[in-house]
């Protein structure tokens, strides 16, 4: 989030100047699966792979329960009815915290900006560069959970797709009150494989452009040309697409997923990445963006593609800010077999 908001800022200013069959019923009425533990060969398994997935390594995973989906719209509504709980989105936007993860001197933008909102995607009209965020991401007012694509947007008619807009801070919250918590990077990884060692998918190895579609993902050239042969151009319902080997929905696609972990790109050479099931890193490394502290997000999107970011591959990692909410990010729980 730190570059989208760093150039949005300067437009501102410009311009202003295996697994039983056992499910698990919990107290937000989502249905869990026990994934049994094991082996993990966690890492890249193809030539899309990015450095920060290699080397591939052994990680010993304990056995654990997953939401079967992700969290839906209906499912987070109970938490805030039952707790009032006010989403990060929601809040008015803390200048003095913002500008920590901003380089030196970035000047301040007008009080305008600081009301509530999110960022929103937008379609570019032509083929722009993949490097530049802010070419297809908008700074909206009033966008949040309820309202994903900015204030006249509505959840209405979509309590049954996951939830999005939601900061890592909200899905931490929202687990806890469930009586859950977020799952590690190496569970994650595990739980998408579903039982399928090495492959590439959470279906396997076909190719994700091949055959029906196998995920709600973007289909033609990222962000400006989508055939939707999937059917949908934002979120789908969830369990819209078959699940994985587990009986896990939408592990590719969809809304990317909050994990408990700190995203550290180098952190696969460490020996620390070998622990039995490990927790992450305990600090945030990216010198890409050395001023953003950022939690790791798996899983991929709606708009995911192979010409930009390949997310639903099993082993891809991405990370954004805690406080970062966007239309394409969501969460789904996880607790420990006791």
């Amino acid at each position: 989030m730190q570059e989208i908001i760093k150039t949005l800022i300067c437009t501102i200013l410009l311009v202003s100047c295996s697994v039983a069959e056992t499910e698990l019923s919990t107290e937000s009425s989502s249905k869990m699966v026990l994934i049994a533990g094991g082996i993990l060969h966690m890492g890249g398994d193809n030539k899309q792979a990015e450095p920060n997935e290699f080397p591939k390594h052994e990680v010993s995973i304990h056995s654990f329960w997953m939401d079967e989906t992700e969290v839906t719209n209906a499912q987070f509504e109970q938490f805030v009815e039952a707790t009032q709980y006010i989403t990060v989105a929601e809040r008015p936007i803390d200048w003095e915290e913002m500008k920590k993860e901003l380089a030196p001197n970035t000047p301040k933008p007008p009080d305008s900006f600081f009301r509530p909102g999110a960022l929103v995607f937008q379609e570019s009209a032509q083929p722009v560069p993949l490097n530049n965020p802010s070419l297809w991401w908008r700074w909206t007012l009033g966008a949040n959970w309820k309202h994903p694509e900015g204030a006249q947007s509505s959840i209405k008619e979509k309590m049954d797709h996951p939830v999005v807009q939601v900061a890592w801070e909200d899905a931490t919250a929202y687990a806890k009150w469930a009586g859950k918590r977020l799952p590690t990077e190496a569970e994650w990884e595990w739980a998408a494989r579903g039982g399928k060692k090495n492959a590439i998918y959470p279906w396997g190895n076909e190719d994700v452009n091949i055959g029906e579609p196998k995920a709600n993902f973007w289909q033609g050239i990222f962000p400006y040309q989508n055939r939707l042969k999937d059917g949908f151009y934002t979120t789908a319902p969830v369990k819209s697409f078959p699940p994985n080997g587990y009986g896990l929905y939408d592990m590719a696609g969809n809304v990317w997923e909050w994990c408990a972990d700190w995203l550290d790109v180098a952190y696969y050479q460490k020996e620390a990445s070998k622990k039995s099931n490990t927790a992450g890193p305990t600090s945030a490394y990216n010198p890409a963006m050395p001023l953003l502290k950022e939690k790791v997000l798996r899983g991929g999107s709606f708009l995911c593609s192979d010409n930009y970011c390949s997310g639903y591959r099993n082993a891809r990692r991405m990370g954004s800010g805690t406080d970062t909410g966007l239309n394409h990010t969501g969460f789904r729980c996880v607790k420990t077999q006791q």
